[in-house]
């Protein structure tokens, strides 16, 4: 446990170094949208095309990695919107529920956290998840939460246009752009891949530090987004009975559930390795997406709802991510 804590502990406590940056304003509120551009539109782009680059494009695109992930975050989604839906929560508020149960840091987090862990190899499998939620998850839940009130037609057209949104984030994209490289064997110019070689190094350290500082921006009631502040006041913040089940889908169901799930699929002959299914059971136990309150806010959810299952998950999945690699039994090297 000791060596497990000695790689997740420097991962988590870059998030609590940008949580008290903002919250001390060391961090102005004004430069936090700018680091999240640098780090979703620059640095980790370059890092998923290094790896999209460099993994075998069956490893990226695995069918079984792909069934097993997108069937457990499908039921996820649809039991944490049927056990949270109520009069006093509408769907709406539920869908985004249900994508902070289902969607977990991946990217900002997971990619390289997992290959800390676990070797350049986890990479294949953590990219496969990647693309699921960002173009399958996400889209589902942001359909259902614009179909809230419309019909049929405008439940699909809510769909459509949610997947029109994921398709213009440049995640999936470098992923794509990455493995054609790789498929072709094109190399960058020698000068274009030293950029891109900085901007990949810098990824992992400004995401989780940006990370801590949306997070703090997400559930100060003072910085709430410009595009929103319409003369009301902000919402009332979430109870705890609100918060803690829902993280605790997050952290523990569903990583148990892709356990299963992928423990059901590899006796019934699917093509998924141990390997594999450790890699995808650890992404599942990540804290929820950060990114999940930028876009309950953009919609107009109880953001601040959404913000303290983020946190809750964040914290306390320091404890529970390291105990789920404690009990494969990962030994960190180096």
């Amino acid at each position: 446990m000791q060596a497990i804590f000695a790689v997740t502990l420097p991962f988590f406590a870059l998030v609590l170094c940008g949580y008290l940056a903002a919250q001390r304003h060391v961090l102005p509120a004004s430069a936090i949208p700018g680091l999240n551009a640098f780090v979703l539109f620059f640095a980790l782009p370059c890092l998923l095309f290094r790896f999209g680059q460099s993994t075998p494009l069956l490893q990226l695109l695995n069918p079984a990695v792909l069934g097993v992930y997108v069937l457990a975050a499908l039921i996820i989604v649809f039991f944490t919107v049927a056990v949270t839906l109520s009069a006093r929560l509408n769907l709406k508020d539920s869908a985004f529920g249900a994508l902070v149960a289902a969607f977990p840091n991946s990217g900002f987090m997971g990619v390289p956290l997992l290959v800390a862990l676990l070797g350049p190899a986890a990479a294949g499998p953590v990219i496969c998840t990647v693309l699921a939620d960002m173009l399958i998850t996400s889209s589902l839940c942001l359909g259902l939460a614009q179909a809230a009130g419309a019909g049929a037609g405008g439940g699909r057209a809510a769909a459509a246009r949610a997947l029109r949104g994921a398709l213009s984030n440049p995640l999936p994209w470098a992923i794509v752009l990455g493995a054609a490289a790789g498929v072709t064997q094109v190399q960058l110019p020698a000068p274009v891949q030293t950029i891109v070689k900085m901007l990949a190094d810098a990824a992992s350290p400004v995401a989780l530090f940006t990370i801590g500082a949306v997070l703090w921006r997400s559930r100060d009631p003072t910085h709430r987004s410009t595009d929103l502040d319409d003369g009301t006041p902000p919402p009332a913040t979430a109870p705890l009975r609100q918060v803690a089940p829902i993280a605790a889908i997050k952290l523990l169901l569903h990583p148990l559930l892709v356990l299963l799930l992928g423990a059901g699929a590899r006796e019934v002959g699917a093509p998924l390795s141990s390997f594999q299914l450790m890699a995808l059971t650890l992404t599942a136990a990540l804290p929820s997406a950060s990114n999940v309150s930028l876009l309950a806010e953009r919609y107009g959810a109880d953001n601040g709802r959404v913000a303290r299952i983020i946190m809750a998950s964040t914290a306390s999945a320091f404890v529970t991510f390291s105990a789920a690699a404690w009990l494969f039994g990962i030994k960190p090297q180096g």
